[in-house]
């Protein structure tokens, strides 16, 4: 059995060397989008993905399981398309290029997911969460309102084809929840939390029985912050095991730091010099922040302060990069992805404090980063209007094959992953809130 090197969100901080089908076991959903096939084992990976000037006709495995399938099990992407690498385009039947320039894969088929349910609203649709769980998920909109809806049953998910989508159940409907436009949600990891931000200026945090589908208690509104809340997310006081609170934006450009039990804000981190844009954490201590200044920075509850700042790629024609409007950590904590004004998505090797490489899955601004579960995939939104899935396995280093797995009318604002399944939704300025899920 031939060895390579390979890179791994799993294993930034040098080589490793791994068992090729270490790598690509055939019976994983490693085979992403038709684009590994069986090989001899005198034929490198790294070989025929590192080189730009050979090109290999990519055969697509045919999926056994045509259900909806989980992290876990085969990944039944596979459609006539271009992958567009860098300089190397391989066509096949149907496919349309957009950009030579991008490694994004675009297809007419825009890969096997389909709309499963649409919820559609007055005004543009900013945010959407799904619960810990994965059986509900929360969206908010600029008509101010917050809406809990059913995740479909597991028979609605099977023996999927192309279908007019249907209205989500709502459970909940909280009218007129902010004062103004809902720009985040978040949950806390044991989903009996809920929190919102909004260009009100404030906070709302309520409890929540997910059992009984219904809110507990009074709502708590935080007022501490004097700009527009961009983003919120939970953390445990690692002290006490307590739910932790933090919320960030514009005005003062400041992050706040509450504690649930109490609702009591207890701190406050600056640092950065414009409005925070995005916010992401990964468990424990540790959560990043991306902003209009440029940089991306990582922060420590238990130091209270930032612990490294890391500044936006150049773009075209400037020493200087964009802003960074969406940021994203994998489970490990060694890769960080960062999405920006000028559409880079920028890789970075925390432990080694360095770029691997930038991409370019889309063709504008990049308003969505999210790692699947286990970080095999990443699924990035952007103001192109579309959701594009970006395989991660293999040698960062290298071109990554991406493909546009689904399309709205308007921008594209955010995209999540569901917990478990091979779905995921996004919202969009289009009015709309799509759950894709995956077509037999």
């Amino acid at each position: 059995m031939e060895f390579i090197r390979a890179y791994s969100p799993a294993a930034l901080k040098r080589p490793i060397h791994v068992r090729y089908d270490d790598i690509i076991p055939q019976h994983s959903n490693f085979y992403f989008m038709g684009l590994y096939k069986s090989r001899s084992p005198s034929q490198s990976r790294s070989t025929s993905r590192a080189s730009g000037s050979n090109h290999h006709q990519h055969q697509c495995r045919p999926s056994t399981n045509t259900s909806l399938v989980s992290f876990s099990d085969s990944c039944p992407i596979h459609s006539s398309c271009c992958y567009s690498y860098r300089n190397v385009t391989i066509h096949g039947p149907g496919s349309k290029s957009l950009s030579s320039s991008t490694n994004t894969l675009y297809s007419d088929k825009k890969s096997h997911f389909v709309p499963l349910c649409q919820l559609d609203d007055l005004q543009a649709i900013r945010a959407a969460e799904f619960h810990p769980r994965g059986r509900l998920y929360a969206i908010g909109s600029n008509s101010k309102s917050l809406r809990i809806c059913e995740y479909p049953k597991s028979y609605e998910l099977k023996g999927l084809s192309d279908h007019e989508p249907e209205a989500p159940v709502t459970i909940l409907k909280k009218q007129n929840h902010h004062r103004g436009s809902i720009y985040c949600i978040g949950w806390n990891p044991s989903g009996d939390l809920i929190a919102t931000g909004s260009n009100d200026k404030s906070v709302r945090m309520m409890r929540f029985d997910a059992d009984k589908c219904d809110f507990i208690g009074p709502e708590v509104e935080l007022s501490m912050h004097d700009g527009t809340v961009r983003d919120v997310c939970f953390m445990e006081d690692l002290t006490n095991g307590s739910n932790l609170l933090i919320s960030a934006g514009a005005g003062d450009c400041r992050i706040y730091v509450t504690d649930c039990e109490t609702a009591t804000p207890f701190h406050s981190l600056s640092g950065h010099k414009g409005p925070i844009l995005t916010m992401h954490t990964w468990g424990g201590a540790m959560f990043v922040t991306g902003s209009t200044d440029r940089t991306t920075r990582f922060w420590d509850l238990r130091s209270r302060d930032c612990v490294n700042m890391v500044a936006a790629p150049p773009t075209a024609g400037s020493v200087h990069g964009t802003s960074v409007t969406a940021v994203c950590v994998d489970p490990s904590g060694r890769l960080l992805v960062s999405g920006h004004e000028d559409s880079n998505v920028m890789l970075y090797d925390i432990r080694g404090n360095r770029m691997i490489q930038t991409i370019r899955p889309h063709l504008s601004e990049v308003r969505s980063i999210r790692f699947s579960p286990k970080a095999y995939y990443m699924l990035t939104g952007g103001y192109d209007n579309k959701v594009v899935l970006t395989d991660l396995q293999g040698d960062l280093t290298q071109p990554v094959p991406s493909i546009v797995v689904a399309e709205h009318k308007d921008k594209v604002i955010q995209a999540r992953w569901h917990p478990t399944d091979f779905t995921f939704i996004s919202t969009s300025a289009d009015r709309s809130a799509v759950l894709w899920a995956m077509a037999s």
